[in-house]
């Protein structure tokens, strides 16, 4: 069996991970956590969402905290948006890399931000070309491609007509999200075959959330057929606002724990990860999710 040699972790715990938590993190503090997993070895971090502050307040205030941060060279700080009025904030605040989302059914997406996958595409590929003339890299994702809270079984052939679409627009990266953490490894072994076949290999990642527990086993399937991108959350935090049941991303510390087993190299220090997630646990006011840092704790 091959598997990567190495692979780059996307840290989403300062947006996808704080989009969903019942307290709110200051400003500072959202800096501080974004500056540590820096530290950590991240060379890609979500910083926040340029969205309706009413829908999302935890996400208010991303600009301030973007231009805050003391950006490392060669690392992505990345920006979701959700509309024009989200690129034209990223513009403003000189965002160099945002991300754009669809969804693989239409009830996630007329659920999610109220319009169908047609309507949302066609924006999408206004904001990729607008943001390209301004030099900006472009991150796509996919929400929902092993399963819908709204309609259940989701069609391959449509996540894969998504990403084609996403790729063709100018996305270096599209990623795949398993939004309420149905999927398991045959399913996703046979997705990414799929998907393989419409968009390089390099410019394809996986999400997954822990709802079932299949997290690390769905990474070890996609790692077998070559992928070697991967969006993890510091401490497990995260879940969906506008996905009914989905919980927390699957850990960052889990996964590189898992990861440093398979000597499969990560360039994040496990020891400074874990520090962090006790840092934004004890922010939250919660105990880490993440099975390495509760049982490196139980060991002092």
């Amino acid at each position: 069996m091959e598997l990567p040699s190495q692979v780059k972790l996307v840290e989403v715990g300062p947006r996808d991970g704080l989009q969903n938590q019942p307290v709110m993190v200051s400003i500072a503090h959202r800096v501080e956590l974004i500056e540590r997993l820096a530290q950590c070895g991240f060379s890609a971090i979500e910083t926040g969402s340029l969205v309706s502050a009413q829908r999302i307040p935890q996400m208010a205030n991303s600009e301030i905290v973007y231009q805050h941060i003391h950006q490392r060279p060669n690392a992505e700080y990345i920006m979701l948006v959700a509309n024009q009025q989200g690129l034209a904030r990223a513009i403003s605040c000189q965002a160099k890399t945002i991300a754009v989302f669809c969804a693989a059914t239409d009830a996630f997406s007329l659920n999610n931000i109220h319009c169908s996958i047609d309507v949302s595409m066609a924006s999408i590929q206004t904001i990729v070309g607008q943001a390209k003339e301004k030099n900006m890299a472009v991150r796509g994702y996919i929400s929902c491609v092993l399963g819908c809270p709204f309609q259940g079984v989701v069609q391959i052939d449509k996540v894969c007509e998504l990403a084609a679409k996403l790729y063709e627009y100018g996305c270096y990266e599209v990623s795949l999200g398993d939004t309420i953490g149905v999927g398991t490894p045959l399913q996703v072994i046979e997705l990414l075959s799929a998907v393989k076949k419409v968009i390089p290999t390099d410019t394809i990642a996986v999400h997954f959330h822990d709802t079932y527990g299949q997290s690390l086993a769905n990474i070890f399937a996609a790692l077998q057929t070559g992928i070697h991108i991967i969006d993890s959350s510091v401490s497990g935090l995260g879940g969906c606002p506008f996905a009914p049941g989905a919980s927390g991303n699957i850990s960052s510390e889990d996964l590189v724990f898992m990861l440093n087993g398979l000597s499969i190299k990560t360039g994040v220090n496990l020891d400074e990860l874990i520090a962090t997630s006790w840092f934004i646990a004890d922010l939250l006011d919660r105990p880490p999710t993440a099975k390495v840092t509760l049982a490196n704790a139980a060991k002092h």
